[in-house]
């Protein structure tokens, strides 16, 4: 959650995380290839290698895997979108931590992308089009993008009413 809220301002949607589909799409090819590499040692090399070999080989094998689902996950749960009533707070990364703000005012467009299967399982990617030289902004794997579409949208309508 984002620490540096304005004092003048309060949460319209709290913060987001990525879709878990993220998770699994990213720890799949090494788990399934960590499954065959331990089929192959724990039951092909059962009547050709000693026990304590296969051992070392499955440890070798199951080390990385859970280093890679560690970081998968903290990188996971280290990415958010937040939405206030002044601003969109965009946050990615844990060690290297990048936090975009866009001031409602800046936002011109909000564009969601979901192929069928986001549709499905309702994430998608979310892009926010901001005035100035840093362009849209995306953020891919968002839980329900068309409400965080419709959430930005009524509050940028909101706004600009207020403003005019």
């Amino acid at each position: 959650m984002p620490t540096k809220l304005l004092t003048s301002e309060r949460l319209v949607l709290p913060p987001l995380r990525r879709h878990w589909i993220l998770l699994v799409r990213t720890l799949t090819p090494p788990v399934v290839a960590s499954a065959v590499g331990l089929a192959l040692v724990d039951v092909v090399g059962r009547g050709l290698f000693p026990a304590d070999l296969r051992l070392l080989v499955t440890l070798a094998i199951a080390a990385p895997l859970g280093m890679a689902a560690i970081s998968v996950w903290l990188r996971w749960e280290g990415d958010s979108l937040t939405i206030t009533d002044q601003r969109v707070l965009l946050e990615e990364g844990v060690l290297q931590r990048v936090s975009k703000v866009i001031p409602l005012n800046r936002v011109q467009d909000v564009t969601t992308i979901q192929t069928p299967f986001g549709r499905l399982l309702d994430y998608g990617t979310v892009e926010i089009d901001a005035a100035g030289p840093s362009g849209a902004e995306r953020f891919a794997y968002v839980r329900g993008p068309l409400r965080v579409r419709d959430e930005l949208s009524a509050l940028i309508d909101r706004y600009e009413r207020g403003a005019a």
